[in-house]
């Protein structure tokens, strides 16, 4: 922008010396000092700014000054001109366009108040030094003037509402997309992870425990006698239950650790680098603290009991596979009693089935 500023200052510039050397009644050698000192002006601020010494500005790319200098360039060139001022008016329009996306409605309306100032004192100076009245050409000239400079101003404010309501359409639509994402990442009910987006997590932490040899497990965890829970004080009680049971399950794992609603009463937790003990261990903490639980209702308190199983992922098999042996970990809980924890035995080569270890 700072580049265009300078071309449009550099074409005003030799307009007007087209102007000194075409017309008798313009001082030549005032019209080229104006063109030096405001080509040299806007020089000095486009190297200013291509060498990054105006970053850390709140307008870096100068906008307010760059205009404030034009406009003053066009009031002096207006007093300049002579009888071809009428040139300025179009000059003083690119000007004032040229700024309308960079600036705030503020700085609009005030360099457009500096704009109306700079021209009356270039209109009150023309009058001043004319040696003819005040004629009918030179009012028109003002005139055209005062039309340029409100017709650009209203513009300029037209577009500043318009660029506000699209920003703020584009907030809307960046806010709708990211509870978009939210809903295809979270378990609405429990704010966990869903299952869509914890089959991505385990697939990451597959391929870094593959390169760095850093142990992977997956526990599934199962509510027990959940079914009784909706049947016994409705799904509104289930929903609770589910919502508590989420909160002390992370309140009982690291920050590392990863928890998501698998389906229904079912999550899967996710522990990296961490040893099959101390993994146990982690789930024998979040079952005490499930068991732990009161849940209040209306005629009473509500416990649960959470089944667990735990299984290490075996480098270059597949997490489906790793799922498969919590699972069976899980169901060796169950037929145990529940509420406990079962660790799936390390896999031997061939063999897809194992008893689980309680």
């Amino acid at each position: 922008m700072a580049l265009l500023a300078l071309v449009l200052m550099t074409s005003s510039a030799g307009v007007m010396l087209m102007v000194a050397t075409a017309s008798s009644a313009v001082n030549a050698v005032a019209v080229q000092w104006w063109a030096a000192i405001s080509v040299g002006g806007m020089v000095v601020m486009t190297a200013f700014i291509r060498s990054g010494e105006t970053a850390r500005l709140s307008d870096p790319s100068l906008t307010v000054p760059q205009m404030v200098w034009t406009i003053t360039s066009g009031a002096v060139a207006y007093v300049l001109a002579g009888d071809a001022r009428g040139v300025v008016p179009a000059v003083l329009a690119m000007i004032l366009f040229f700024g309308t996306f960079g600036l705030t409605v503020a700085e609009v309306i005030g360099i457009g108040v500096y704009a109306l100032l700079a021209f009356g004192c270039a209109v009150a100076a023309t009058t001043r030094f004319n040696a003819s009245p005040f004629g009918y050409l030179d009012t028109a000239y003002a005139l055209m003037v005062l039309i340029v400079l409100g017709g650009s101003i209203a513009l300029n404010l037209r577009i500043q509402r318009i660029r506000a309501r699209l920003q703020e359409q584009r907030e809307a639509l960046a806010q709708a997309l990211a509870v978009n994402r939210d809903l295809a990442t979270r378990d609405e009910l429990t704010g966990l992870p869903n299952r869509r987006a914890m089959q991505d997590l385990m697939e990451l932490e597959r391929r870094r425990s593959l390169r760095s040899g850093r142990p992977l497990l997956l526990a599934q965890l199962d509510i027990d006698h959940f079914k009784r829970v909706n049947d016994s004080h409705g799904h509104a009680m289930g929903d609770r239950a589910l919502q508590a049971f989420a909160g002390a399950v992370r309140a009982s794992v690291r920050d590392t650790d990863v928890l998501a609603r698998w389906g229904g009463e079912e999550f899967v937790l996710l522990l990296s680098d961490t040893r099959i003990n101390d993994a146990r261990d982690l789930l024998e903490r979040v079952r005490a603290a499930v068991a732990a639980m009161e849940i209040p209702h209306t005629s009473g308190t509500l416990s649960l009991t959470v089944s667990a199983g735990l299984a290490q992922h075996v480098p270059h098999d597949t997490l489906e596979l790793t799922l498969e042996r919590a699972d069976l970990a899980l169901y060796t809980a169950k037929s145990l009693g529940r509420n406990r924890v079962a660790v799936a035995p390390s896999p031997r080569r061939g063999s897809r089935s194992h008893s689980a270890q309680t």
